[in-house]
């Protein structure tokens, strides 16, 4: 900005990092383009009305360009929008100039501006937005406005559209830091009339502060209630609760264990013969034998640590920096945390591979370097067979495809290569505690309730009960209209969810060795893991009885974003789960002597 020559760009002043002001541009393509930098206003300064889009309030992923409803467009001359980051192109925004006329602290009567020749197919188009509901969002430097577009009489026979935007911006110096829009101006609907469009602008002086424009959008209320605060209370007691239990009877169990062990060791060969083999200790030769399928199983769990590692950095940053006051800033940010800890992937995944001595460690770093990537964007591919059908703003531009498919090959891919090396170099010895035999030991039978697959089933309960009072509120800001800002206690019930897991799974790996069955690193992984059944079958509750969506495209969208969403969770958690039993069971080994 400071090489724009000021003698073709006079008046539009900007805000630089050092606090100087530099007066740049006027022209509004270099506002549209760099409006981040646009913080301070001169007195009858252009200030740019963007047109979102329009969707039905139940579906807030069903949206649509503005003007795809046959209203009309102001008389200034167009401008054109570039989609400011990635994450803006793929949620949809599509700004569109409005043509209104707005100067800075300059008040506008009530004007009007276009006028809409309402044949029936116009009339019709609007008539079924209104039963549906539909309502439309606007900025005005990056503030959100919503706004209905109109509504029937009690008997739908008659429906009116709202003709008059009322706008009223609040200015704290030279700079914007409020905005409310009343919609006014009722009119009938009828076929073959003309129907004329107004706005007006009123300015008032406001004490908010600039850094604080967007609080008006939080919700407190909704977030900081006792429920809330009590849901996390009570994970917070279940934890050390569960921890207590779990190191008390561990403790407990383990100490009379070594202690039997270490007395069978003072006995001579014959009465150890004679005496009761069973328990734990009888499948040290095999409880580190390489799990089945080694080459998926240390992709998932690579995978996992990944998106571990992307949950909790999104998680500090977003503490950090209010991410929720600019558009697409949340995904951009997740994607490019996503993209900069691949060699956490390649790391954990190569090093976990080269221990089960797999061979093949290119295809298992392609698998977990694609694993979910593939996931997400085969399910945005699907999505968006549905998105171009409703010509929904959420389809994606083939553009931004590219980019993606970009980052996937050119960032991910060698980032999790470099990671791969350095965890087959570097921790890639299987350095057991424990000799592993030639021959695997027969798996002797066992109640049914110390099978795997029961295990499995009941192993996700727990966690999920640490976390399904969160997975409202998260619920509730993606899929309606409330803006997630806690990202404390987000922090905090991650630190409950990963503690709850690994004891759970501590617990459950310990009853299967102790049943001689040493298939523990799928059992330890699942059992983490099934937390992301419970946590899709708790969305079919919360999108039958909690929300009022409807139609194919909002129903495709949420089942598949929550099918993604609660497997990424499940293969995080079963990481965790994984992690935290592996190191169990190399200790648990290393304090018993084996001949």
């Amino acid at each position: 900005l400071m090489c724009i020559d000021s003698v073709y760009f006079p008046h539009f002043t900007f805000h630089s990092s050092d606090g100087l002001n530099l007066s740049c541009c006027s022209i509004p393509e270099i506002t549209s383009k760099y409006p981040c930098f646009l913080l301070q206003y001169t007195d009858k300064e252009e200030i740019v009305l963007w047109m979102n889009t329009v969707g039905p309030y139940h579906n807030r992923q069903e949206t649509y360009k503005y003007f795809s409803l046959p209203f009309c467009v102001g008389k200034k001359k167009t401008i054109n929008h570039y989609h400011e980051t990635l994450g803006e192109a793929l949620q949809g925004v599509e700004l569109e100039f409005s043509g209104l006329e707005i100067n800075f602290k300059e008040e506008v009567m009530q004007k009007n501006y276009c006028e809409i020749d309402l044949d029936k197919a116009k009339r019709d188009a609007f008539v079924y937005a209104i039963k549906n509901h539909y309502w439309y969002q606007m900025y005005i430097d990056d503030l959100p406005i919503w706004g209905i577009v109109g509504e029937a009489d009690e008997n739908e026979e008659d429906y009116y559209l709202w003709t008059y935007k009322k706008l009223e911006i609040g200015f704290n110096g030279n700079r914007i830091v409020d905005v409310n829009l009343t919609s006014e101006g009722k009119v009938k609907l009828v076929p073959n009339t003309k129907i004329a469009m107004s706005y007006s602008v009123k300015w008032k002086k406001s004490d908010v502060k600039f850094e604080d424009r967007f609080d008006k959008y939080l919700d407190p209320s909704f977030f900081q209630h006792r429920i809330h605060w009590f849901s996390i209370f009570n994970s917070f007691m279940m934890v050390i609760f569960l921890v207590g239990l779990v190191s008390m009877i561990l403790m407990r169990t383990l100490r009379k264990d070594y202690a039997r062990y270490s007395k069978e060791e003072e006995m001579d060969d014959m009465d150890r013969d004679l005496g009761d083999e069973y328990g734990w200790k009888q499948v040290h030769g095999d409880v580190f034998r390489p799990s089945s399928h080694p080459l998926m199983f240390s992709s998932l769990i690579g995978s996992g640590c990944q998106i571990f590692s992307v949950s909790l950095i999104v998680i500090i940053v977003a503490m950090v920096e209010d991410l929720y006051t600019e558009r697409g800033s949340m995904l951009s940010t997740a994607i490019f945390v996503y993209a900069a800890t691949s060699p956490v992937n390649g790391y954990f995944g190569g090093s976990l591979y080269a221990k089960q001595g797999g061979r093949r460690w290119i295809k298992q770093m392609f698998i977990g370097a694609f694993l979910i990537p593939a996931m997400v964007c085969g399910t945005a591919f699907f999505i968006n067979f549905i998105a171009i059908y409703y010509h929904a703003s959420r389809a994606i531009p083939f553009g931004t495809m590219v980019a993606v498919c970009c980052i996937c090959f050119f960032v991910i891919l060698p980032l999790n290569l470099v990671g791969t090396i350095l965890g087959r170099n570097l921790s890639g010895q299987p350095n057991f505690p424990c000799r592993v035999n030639a021959v695997p030991r027969p798996i002797p039978e066992k109640k049914w309730f110390m099978e795997p697959a029961v295990i499995v089933c009941l192993g996700g309960i727990l966690p999920f009960g640490s976390i399904f009072i969160e997975m409202y509120f998260i619920f509730t800001s993606f899929w309606a209209y409330k803006i997630y800002y806690v990202y404390g206690f987000m922090m905090l019930v991650l630190v409950i969810l990963c503690i709850v897991t690994v004891c759970v799974t501590i617990v459950c790996t310990y009853f299967l060795l102790n049943a001689e069955d040493y298939r523990w690193q799928w059992t330890s992984f699942l059992s983490a893991a099934s937390t992301a059944v419970y946590v899709y079958m708790y969305s079919f509750y919360y999108y039958f009885f909690k929300t009022k969506m409807y139609g194919l495209f909002q129903t495709s969208f949420y089942f598949g974003y929550m099918a993604v969403f609660s497997t990424a969770l499940g293969i995080m958690c079963g990481a965790v789960g994984y992690m935290g039993t592996s190191a169990f069971v190399r200790k648990i080994y290393t304090n018993v002597k084996i001949d």
